[in-house]
């Protein structure tokens, strides 16, 4: 489509050897962001380009809200927000644009600064799978990160990225592309941070999945895992009979002894767990920005320890790890 400004990236891939790959990824990003595939395609593209020009425009990710600042006239500010509601639902957040607060489902300022402080990201290649519209690759660059990658399969999550994307400009070395952590080659060790978040679960084999993250990264690279875990002491996993929190696409939730004993197979080494938290709502609800149902609904109305189809409510660990 030649829309989306990514040729910097493929120009730092081929620069470090990697320029096969680098083609591969154009290819079949151009591949999944064919219009034909997707209805309402055509639709965000044009609210896209209908997007407001603003006069000395910065960025600031060092609050909880990822902001794009600037000036823009007044008839201009009022459209944003019709332009910017064309995008719904919006999930990851908080973000602001030109004073307009976009309050999203869930807040991830709270799981990044679960993190922060556990992740050294100064001058590092970073690899975000599963990264949604990008909120949390904003928060790498400003901790430092020198490039951001992320990966995330639904189009609308890529152009709510692009909408920041656009106000960024074109130097700015944070790209999310229309794929997942499958499109990545075998033997990659590119990266130096690999952040999977909110992912594991959803794949029908953890390990390939993790056995992927690996490969993804240089040796010695870190791993930031973050996934839903059941409560216990021994290596355990559920395995829910149908939907889990009304998804249909969970398959295997392990307890922490278990997620230990696949990543050390997986060949990583020095694993911390360095946080474990329930989820709320919170860190996740229905907003003006996201009108679906949210986790107050998939929790039992009487317990809110368990979800509507009584399997433990959602409790998320995080874990640092190395490649061996």
């Amino acid at each position: 489509m030649g829309l989306f400004e990514r040729d910097a990236l493929y120009a730092e891939l081929s620069d470090r050897g990697y320029s096969k790959w680098a083609e591969q990824l154009r290819e079949k990003t151009a591949q999944a962001l064919c219009v034909e595939k997707h209805g309402k395609l055509d639709e965000w593209i044009s609210a896209w380009q209908s997007l407001p020009t603003a006069e000395d425009v910065s960025f600031d990710a060092s609050q909880d809200a990822v902001a794009v600042r600037g000036t823009l006239a007044p008839e201009d500010q009022r459209q944003l927000v019709e332009t910017l509601k064309q995008f719904h639902p919006w999930r990851k957040g908080p973000l602001k644009l030109f004073g307009i607060s976009i309050d999203t489902e869930w807040k991830s300022c709270l799981k990044w600064n679960r993190l922060a402080l556990h992740v050294n990201l100064l001058n590092r290649a970073v690899l975000d799978v599963g990264c949604g519209n990008g909120y949390y690759g904003w928060k790498m660059l400003h901790a430092g990160a020198r490039l951001v990658m992320g990966l995330d399969p639904f189009i609308l999550f890529l152009m709510q990225f692009e909408v920041l994307k656009k106000y960024a400009g074109p130097s700015c070395p944070h790209f999310v592309l229309p794929l997942t952590d499958a499109d990545l080659p075998d033997r990659l060790g590119f990266f130096d941070v690999t952040f999977s978040m909110g992912v594991l679960y959803h794949r029908t084999s953890p390990i390939d999945h993790l056995q992927a993250l690996r490969e993804s990264l240089a040796p010695g690279g870190t791993l930031v895992l973050e996934t839903l875990i059941v409560e216990g002491e021994q290596a355990s996993v559920l395995v829910p009979e149908d939907r889990y929190a009304r998804m249909r696409n969970v398959w295997f939730i392990p307890s922490i002894p278990m997620l230990q004993l696949w990543l050390r197979r997986c060949g990583f080494r020095d694993i911390k767990v360095i946080d474990v938290s329930r989820t709320t709502t919170d860190e996740q609800r229905r907003t003006e920005w996201m009108t679906f149902e949210s986790l107050g609904d998939f929790l039992d109305p009487t317990d809110s320890h368990r979800t509507i189809e009584g399997y433990p409510s959602p409790i998320r660990a995080m874990i640092v790890a190395k490649r061996g």
